[in-house]
């Protein structure tokens, strides 16, 4: 049976109204991807709604709008609780982004199980938002961080595992899927192995969160977290997950309102999860978008987005390799739609100019990568990244553009 996402491609475009736009009198060629997707109408639809029929603070009000919004607001962490399969609604804590939720991650669990001496893996290929928290925490609790190498293909080298784990070992804390790289890593095998030696896992599926299954229970994982805005959502959305039994234990990284169940000028008790870690107004109007966007992308089969993408992946990987000049960050045979190139003709800013002046949009730089971009010797990539809106005519254009580009230099 033909892909379905391949068969509907051009109805599906037609519910993204950026991709219909042009830039110079054509379409524009979107490859950020990995940066952020683009959102369809719904979404778009959604926000537009919360503010002309019920604009009103949650949680707080008797009155129709703000119990309208709560109900909206609420049934969105029901969404994403049925969407990564979690067990109870109240695992589901909404944060501004995966950011937020890494660094809420590192001062709660820091002030709740972490003391001086003990350790945190993390690896090679992290983004800065799962590096930098653990950092600070070496510098303000003491801790250590410890780090999981990569091979020259971008893989982690996941036999150094066990050697790494020692009794100090607390938390591993790692990638799903780069999003420099394209790597998918082995999170089941890593999650197995740590929980023999007792340690809490948390898992970063900004990059996978859109592009394959996810099942926390499947996986066991200890959290999980990802941002909206990378499967179709507004910007200023996250979700962190975590096991019901470590939230009611880990103290909250934020304080105020809401998050509250008495204040006195002496003493303050907290709220019950998830509204002890979901502290202030949020972002409201963003999370109801973000459960429209969730909708949305279940209307599509996971094995079918990430069997159509896969070929866009191997389409452009195959077409780039014969383009001399360009070699590819990132080649572990189990990746997904991400393609980081560099060449030492023409610097990554530079193609990344040449390619916007002919509508495609790359992202060039490091990527909140720049250990791993250091661990190749390199400055930074020209990164393409694609979504199921994208297509193979686009890539042929890009591929022709990159080509156009090289020359300029050879």
């Amino acid at each position: 049976m033909k892909n379905y996402i391949k068969k509907n491609i051009d109805k599906i475009r037609s519910d993204f109204p950026i991709l219909n736009k042009l830039q110079n009198n054509k379409p524009i060629i979107y490859f950020d991807n990995a940066a952020t997707t683009q959102k369809p109408q719904v979404v778009i639809d959604s926000l537009k709604e919360y503010y002309e029929n019920y604009n009103a603070n949650i949680h707080r009000g008797v009155y129709y709008l703000s119990q309208k919004a709560t109900e909206k607001y609420e049934e969105t962490r029901n969404i994403v609780k049925n969407f990564i399969n979690a067990q109870f609604d109240e695992e589901i804590v909404f944060t501004k982004g995966a950011t937020d939720s890494l660094n809420l991650l590192a001062y709660s669990l820091a002030r709740t199980y972490l003391k001086e001496g003990d350790e945190v893996i993390i690896s090679h290929m992290e983004h800065h938002a799962n590096i930098v928290p653990w950092q600070e925490l070496v510098k303000y609790y003491g801790i250590k961080l410890v780090v999981l190498p990569v091979d020259d293909n971008g893989e982690l080298i996941l036999s150094k595992l066990e050697d790494l784990i020692t009794y100090k070992t607390k938390i591993i804390s790692i990638v799903h899927i780069s999003n420099s790289l394209g790597t998918i890593n082995p999170i089941e095998e890593i999650i197995k192995k740590a929980h023999e030696f007792d340690i809490k896992v948390i898992v970063d599926a900004s990059q996978s969160i859109q592009h394959t299954k996810i099942d926390v229970q499947k996986l066991d994982c200890d959290f999980l977290v990802f941002s909206g805005h990378k499967i179709y959502g507004p910007t200023g959305t996250g979700v962190l997950y975590g096991k019901k039994k470590y939230l009611k234990e880990m103290v909250p990284y934020q304080t105020g309102g809401d998050m509250i169940l008495n204040v006195t000028l002496e003493k303050t008790i907290f709220n019950d999860i998830p509204n002890k870690f979901e502290a202030g107004t949020p972002n409201i109007e963003g999370i109801i978008g973000l459960g429209e966007a969730i909708k949305y992308f279940q209307k599509y089969s996971i094995d079918d987005i990430y069997e159509y993408e896969k070929e866009l992946l191997n389409y452009a990987t195959n077409k780039v390799l014969e383009i001399d000049g360009i070699k590819i960050i990132g080649t572990s045979k189990n990746k997904a739609s991400v393609l980081s190139l560099y060449s030492d003709v023409v610097h990554p800013h530079d193609l990344g100019t040449l390619l916007d002046e002919q509508n495609i949009c790359i992202r060039a730089g490091h990527h909140c990568t720049q250990p791993i971009m250091q661990r190749f010797g390199i400055p930074a990539t020209a990164r393409a990244s694609f979504a199921f809106y994208n297509t193979i005519e686009e890539i042929e254009q890009f591929i022709e553009a990159l080509n156009k580009s090289i020359k300029l230099f050879l």
